[in-house]
C-alpha cells in the first residue's frame, strides 16, 4: 500500500506542476490533479478489460494449433 500511496504523491504532483507551468494557474493546476487521476483510473480499467481479452484470445489461438 505504500508504494501504492507513494506513486499517487507522485501523480499529482506531476499533474499539478505541468499544468501549473503551463498555464501558470494554482487553481488549474490542482484541478487538473484532482480529474486527470480519476479519469486516468477509469481508463485504466478498460485497458485491463481490453488486455484480459487480448490474452484470452492468444489462450484459444495457442490450443487450436
Amino acid at each position: 500500500m505504500t508504494k501504492t500511496m507513494t506513486f499517487a504523491a507522485v501523480h499529482f504532483t506531476v499533474a499539478f506542476s505541468v499544468t501549473y507551468i503551463i498555464t501558470g494557474s494554482i487553481v488549474l493546476g490542482g484541478a487538473v490533479a484532482l480529474v486527470e487521476p480519476a479519469v486516468n483510473t477509469v481508463a485504466y480499467h478498460f485497458h485491463e478489460l481490453g488486455w484480459k481479452r487480448f490474452g484470452q484470445r492468444q489462450t484459444v489461438a495457442s490450443k487450436t494449433v
